[in-house]
């Protein structure tokens, strides 16, 4: 990602965000009745991907429902555009974006089919910063100007119990570096040692020295792997498809929703 500094957008209010996502969110509902715990998909600066749809089949599997989120399509940004601008940092920052976030998790708080108190966020590299960003953010009038977005609750993470990352961005322009994180829930995070577009080993250490309000993230170190090592489609010379590795992720991914499923939240 270039160094620059971020296109301005016209703050929203939370009830026209939630309006303007739904008609590209992917909503996965598993066999049988609810309330069902729910998975929230961060899609990468890509934008929504086909491995979206293999990571919901997971988490579904497990007995998820899964709210696939898409962040360009109320936005008009193309998937052209997508890797000119926000994967180059010209538009749409981690802490802009982190907006969404919080409307959709306000949104799968009041629906009939979810549990408001079992909330688990996926974010992949952009999706990832953004999660983080948004965790990094105290409530109030600051967390609404770098969000974009008025009307946020009180406390915009209730429900939450837990958070799976895979290879974040971490670098010029994130938040959560330097401030912290603010929201005390489990933290996984998935980096390969050849990711060349978050920094491989660097994000692994910037991830293991966060500080957090009580257990540090856990890092998974994937040996080898370079960024978007899931994505079967990568047409990026610097993104390699491993269906080893993409098989491991997807279990440690099964697995942390199951031990998220035994988990109360605590926050709201």
């Amino acid at each position: 990602m270039a160094i620059n500094a971020p296109q301005s957008f016209a703050a929203d209010t939370l009830a026209h965000r939630v309006a303007s996502l739904m008609p590209g969110v992917d909503l996965l509902l598993p066999q049988g009745e609810g309330p069902f715990p729910v998975a929230i998909q961060m899609h990468g600066c890509g934008g929504k991907k086909k491995l979206q749809g293999r990571w919901a089949a997971v988490a579904r599997a497990a007995g998820w429902a899964v709210v696939v989120v898409d962040s360009y399509a109320h936005r008009g940004i193309s998937r052209l555009e997508a890797y000119a601008t926000v994967c180059t940092g010209l538009q749409l920052w981690g802490r802009e974006r982190a907006g969404d976030l919080y409307a959709m998790l306000h949104w799968a708080r009041e629906q009939p089919w979810a549990d408001p108190k079992r909330i688990v966020i996926a974010g992949w590299s952009h999706g990832a910063w953004t999660t983080l960003d948004a965790m990094s953010m105290q409530p109030g009038k600051a967390m609404a100007n770098a969000a974009r977005l008025t009307g946020i609750p009180d406390e915009p993470f209730a429900g939450l119990v837990g958070v799976f990352l895979l290879y974040p961005w971490q670098g010029v322009g994130a938040i959560a570096p330097r401030a912290g994180l603010r929201v005390d829930v489990p933290i996984s995070a998935i980096v390969g040692t050849a990711d060349s577009v978050v920094g491989g080993k660097g994000v692994i250490r910037t991830l293991q020295k966060m500080k957090t309000p009580a257990s540090p993230i856990v890092v998974e170190v994937f040996e080898g792997a370079t960024h978007a090592f899931d994505e079967l489609e990568a047409q990026d010379w610097r993104n390699r498809y491993d269906p080893v590795l993409t098989e491991k992720a997807h279990g440690l991914y099964a697995g942390f929703l199951r031990s998220a499923a035994e988990r109360i939240s605590g926050l709201g």
